[in-house]
Order: C-alpha cells, then structure tokens, then sequence
C-alpha cells in the first residue's frame, strides 16, 4: 500500500525511487549472505573430507564410499583413507557428458593413482541442500556452496557410470604435468579441501566450478600448461584442446582414445566384488 501512495504522490519520480530502493536492498541482502558449512545436506554431500598432514603421509578423513544400485537407492559409508604424496603414480581424469545431445556440457574430476594401487577421485562440484536441484542461472545467484568431494572410484565414477542412465562417462590418462608435480597437485587439492571446510564459498557457474579450480590447480603448478579457452566453461567442448595441448594420453587418433575411453558399459558389467577402477580400465 505504501508503494502505491508513493507512486500516486510523487509520479514517475515516485516509481524510479521506489525502482532504486528495492535495487539497494537487493544488493545489500546478495552482499551479506554468506556461505555456510552448516545446513541440511543431501546424504552424500552430507560430510566434508579433512586432510590430516604428517610429512608425505595423510591422513583422510570423511572419504565417501557408497554402494549406488541408484541415484536415489544407495548404502551410505564414509571412510578414512591414507595416502603418501610421494607414491602418486598416475593422474587420470574423468569426463562426465550428461546429456548426449549437449555436448558442450560436462564434468570433469580427477583421480589420483597411487604406486601401491590405490585410487582415489576428487570431485569439486556444488554442495545441495535436501530437496534442491542443481541449475546453471542458480549458480550465479549465490545458491550453492562448493565442495571437494573425496570418494572412491566405485562410488565416484560408479554412480556416473553405473547409475546416470543418460550420461556418458570417459576414463582418460592425464599427461598435462611433470612426474616431479604430481605430488604438488595433490597437495594442492588437499590444502583447499581443507580451506574450503574452515571457510566455505559460494559455487560460481562461471568463475568457480569443477573445471576452473581444475584448471586452476595445473596451472599453479605448472604455470600456463592449460591454456584460457572456451573449454574452461564449456568442458564438454575439451578433448580437441586436450589434444592438441598433449594433456591426455591419446591412442591412435581423438576419435579411438574417445571409444576407447567410454567405460559406461564395463562399469555396468562390474561384478561389485573385484577392484572398480582396475575393472573398468580392462580392455
């Protein structure tokens, strides 16, 4: 009723200053709203992973286990894991095509090898509240917050794989680092998993997402390796800068390391009892 008396009093002047004033409440409100570590999240974004430093040894905590049978049926386990930094043997990463006929959008987390046999995936994506649904205006407007999701390659690319019946996932060896900055990476990863659990941030769709802390990440290690492109936002659009950057291992041609690579129907044949990721990775 105010805003009408304001209207009808001081005209157009009015409806510009009433304009100008919900536009300063607006932003004020967008400003003062901070992310948070505490709300009621979905299961499996429910605990936050803390890396525990002991010289090239750490010390997992919080690591998500589930056994998906599907995105809404699973048994919730989370584990502790550990690891040496020195022993990462190889880094692969996992390409994640959601929708067949849109290409261009995807997702990408690593997977960190280590000498002894051990794997584990890390996955930066936003963290969902109970009943919330991920879209891309929403992650400009402050509505998720990010998270680096540590898990096994069972539950990580399994729910992918075994479970997201329109998604298409790939398995590609990465080269894009110097055997020396593999342990760097992955205590690169380890350190803002723990800073994001001390203080949280908000999901940006464009400047703070899976692939741009991805990118970020190389980069700080190996200054420039990853060039600025459109593939930065657009994952799906990759592989041909992947390729032409020699950042994945590639057999024969694109188009064969792309086939080759598709491991949706061998992880659907998975017996749930050997190892996930050495069963997928056969030929």
């Amino acid at each position: 009723m105010e805003d009408v008396l304001l209207v009808l009093l001081f005209g157009a002047a009015g409806f510009v200053l009433l304009l100008a004033l919900r536009l300063v409440i607006a932003v004020r409100r967008f400003k003062l709203e901070q992310p948070e570590n505490e709300r009621n999240w979905v299961n499996d974004n429910a605990k936050l992973t803390r890396a525990h430093f002991d010289g090239n040894t750490v010390h997992l905590e919080n690591v998500r286990d589930f056994s998906w049978r599907t995105t809404q049926d699973f048994d919730e386990r989370w584990v502790k894991r550990t690891v040496r930094l020195d022993l990462v043997s190889r880094v692969w990463l996992i390409l994640e095509y959601f929708e067949p006929d849109k290409p261009q959008i995807a997702h990408t987390f690593l997977s960190f090898e280590f000498e002894d046999g051990q794997r584990l995936a890390c996955s930066i994506e936003v963290r969902r509240e109970q009943g919330e649904r991920f879209h891309p205006l929403k992650g400009l407007a402050r509505k998720f917050e990010l998270m680096y999701v540590w898990a096994t390659e069972a539950d990580a690319i399994g729910v992918r794989a075994r479970c997201r019946t329109r998604s298409v996932t790939h398995l590609l060896e990465g080269r894009f680092l110097k055997e020396e900055s593999k342990p760097a990476l992955l205590e690169s990863y380890l350190k803002r998993t723990n800073a994001l659990a001390d203080k949280p941030e908000w999901y940006n769709t464009i400047t703070n997402t899976c692939t741009t802390n991805l990118v970020q990440h190389v980069n700080d290690i190996y200054p420039g390796r990853v060039p600025m492109g459109l593939a930065w936002l657009l994952p799906g659009l990759s592989p041909e800068m992947m390729e032409r950057e020699r950042l994945i291992h590639i057999d024969e041609d694109l188009a064969t390391t792309m086939e080759r690579s598709q491991i949706d129907e061998r992880a659907l044949d998975w017996d749930g009892t050997g190892d996930f990721g050495d069963w997928v990775r056969s030929a």
